[in-house]
């Protein structure tokens, strides 16, 4: 059993928030395009919030204008270019960091320009002004094609690594490239981790395959409000 819920939260998934000549992968927002849609969201009567926080609020039914928002990468322009945003309106958020890679650069993104990582120092100051940080594995690799001994070493390592860099519980986990079968999702709720991120919706979609929504920076306001009418058409949100 995934343990699939009536309804998914709204999670909103972004990568860097950055200036960029080349983005091959459509992984980075500009600064001036997320500062405006956080401030869509806020004109909306909408609060942005990490995972942790968004799923403490649904189990007491406080969620109605709560979108989660969340970070894959750990990449060190959410320290610099995304968390002054997110204080600016009042907002929290999760970002999930490659324990291996602390301080390190993006390797896994083949033909992509090379964007440096956040150190645990980094990881502590975001933590500091209210972010959640989870776990995005130790190398980043797809775990669909991991041996269960190197699937359960990505899992359980990088927690490890975040909880002692960060002296805190690590409750949350993303997959790497958004890959989680039955198996992977088996093995990080016998992890620990409380929630998991996906990106798409599955057989696996519940608590620890949460989807997501992808932000790109062509997102203004009407493909924020096409995208959250899917998500609730989806779904079945009010």
């Amino acid at each position: 059993m995934t343990g699939r819920p009536a309804a998914m939260p709204y999670i909103l998934m972004y990568h860097s928030i950055s200036r960029y000549d080349s983005d091959p992968y459509r992984i980075t927002v500009s600064p001036r395009r997320f500062t405006a849609q956080m401030a869509w969201l806020k004109r909306r009567g909408l609060r942005g919030v990490s995972v942790r926080e968004l799923l403490l609020a649904e189990a007491s039914g406080q969620a109605h204008r709560m979108v989660g928002l969340t970070f894959d990468g750990g990449y060190a322009d959410f320290a610099t270019d995304a968390v002054p945003v997110l204080l600016r309106y009042g907002f929290t958020a999760t970002v999930f960091a490659v324990a291996g890679m602390l301080g390190g650069e993006n390797a896994w993104d083949r033909d992509c320009p090379r964007k440096p990582l956040m150190g645990a120092a980094e990881l502590r100051r975001v933590t500091g002004a209210g972010m959640e940080v989870g776990s995005h594995s130790v190398r980043h690799v797809s775990l669909t094609g991991a041996a269960d001994a190197e699937l359960e070493m990505e899992l359980k390592e990088s927690r490890v690594v975040l909880e002692e860099a960060l002296d805190r519980e690590i409750a949350g986990f993303s997959y790497p490239y958004g890959h989680a079968g039955l198996r992977e999702v088996d093995a990080v709720r016998s992890a620990g981790y409380s929630y998991a991120c996906a990106i798409w919706r599955s057989e696996c979609s519940g608590r620890h395959a949460l989807a997501r929504t992808c932000v790109g920076d062509s997102d203004g306001p009407l493909r924020l409000r096409a995208k959250r009418l899917a998500h609730d058409l989806r779904w079945g949100r009010s």
